[in-house]
């Protein structure tokens, strides 16, 4: 969906914004004076505080709703997290956090910049009289939702503005941004956010994913699966419940008795990462992607198991993770299993 008026304006942003940014550099944040209605001398908004950006991205299936939500967040000592996950019709899926590695000051000076562009720099600056921070935006079948929220820690005090969009964290489309003119800026704004942090190539977790939502995940499974399996009725598009389905899932949960999850075997199929048996504790296997090829379907998972300065007990157990997704093409094939060293503790 497009908004009239709004390339124009995103044209105006593209000659300033680079300008605008690099002159920083020779602002120092104690001799920039505002005209916008603060004292001289006087700490910009959200200049001791945080800032985070929120982005929930749709990946429509079949009838059933998918999404992908990215939340960035970044304090003004320049510490900076971003979790990802994604969901299939209510479910949650996977879920992947990234940081800045205990860097955080590094990036303390890029956020004090920052601050001092959307206070204070004309094109930018995000306290605007036409930029209404209570308008609360229903965003149409297909669009992304941002949300930028600056909190400032001095005055007790936070704004959030909320915009619609195509894309996600990596692709913010600014030439789509709506439904007012300036929603441009909250999505340069949030673009900005995230190439100061997570850099401008950010790639997330989950690129090209089918969405896909966890039915059940642990560190041992009842049926002592030794590969990955799925579940999909035959033919495609039948009401049939596959073949195994219904005892697997029973072993799975050490209950003969025990009813599987609900699933549309229509539209939907069942997938099981298993790595088969491991013999110390803290790992566990989970589906990172669902890819769509021209080959077919590919499975991307990844075992997690403990670092290497780790000292697990000794425990036979098999790691397992289940997960309802739409139906894809055939075949539908794993990749390799990627291993995933993981700090102790997590």
């Amino acid at each position: 969906m497009t908004y009239p008026g709004r390339d124009t304006c995103h044209r105006r942003l593209k000659r300033s914004i680079y300008l605008t940014v690099l002159a920083v550099s020779s602002c120092l944040l104690p001799a920039c004076q505002s005209d916008d209605g603060l004292r001289p001398g006087a700490l910009r908004f959200g200049q001791v505080g945080e800032i985070r950006v929120t982005v929930v991205a749709p990946l429509i299936a079949n009838e059933w709703p998918g999404e992908l939500q990215q939340i960035l967040t970044w304090t003004s000592d320049g510490r900076w997290q971003l979790r990802e996950s994604v969901s299939y019709r209510g479910l949650p899926g996977d879920e992947q956090l990234r940081s800045d590695g205990g860097q955080g000051r590094a990036y303390a000076s890029a956020y004090a910049a920052l601050i001092t562009q959307l206070n204070e720099t004309e094109g930018l600056r995000l306290f605007v009289p036409d930029l209404d921070p209570t308008l609360k935006p229903v965003c149409s079948l297909g669009e992304t939702q941002v949300t930028l929220r600056i909190r400032d820690q001095i005055r007790d005090s936070l704004v959030t503005w909320t915009r619609c969009t195509q894309g996600t964290l990596g692709t913010l489309s600014l030439s789509e941004a709506g439904p007012d003119l300036q929603a441009v800026r909250v999505i340069q704004a949030s673009t900005l956010v995230r190439d100061f942090t997570v850099g401008a190539g950010f790639r997330s977790a989950y690129v090209g994913t089918v969405p896909f939502g966890t039915l059940d995940r642990g560190e041992d499974s009842g049926a002592r699966p030794t590969a990955p399996r799925v579940f999909v009725s035959t033919p495609p598009g039948s009401l049939s419940t596959p073949s195994g389905w219904v005892e697997f899932w029973r072993a799975h949960k050490a209950d003969p008795t025990a009813s599987p999850p609900l699933i549309d075997w229509r539209s939907e199929m069942v997938l099981v990462a298993a790595v088969g048996e491991r013999l110390e504790a803290g790992d566990s296997v989970e589906i990172r992607r669902i890819l769509q090829t021209d080959r077919g379907t590919e499975v991307e998972v990844f075992e997690r198991v403990p670092g290497d300065f780790c000292s697990p007990a000794a425990r036979l157990h098999y790691p397992i993770h289940i997960v309802v997704a739409p139906r894809t093409r055939d075949p539908i094939t794993f990749r390799e299993v990627v291993k995933e060293r993981v700090p102790c503790g997590i």
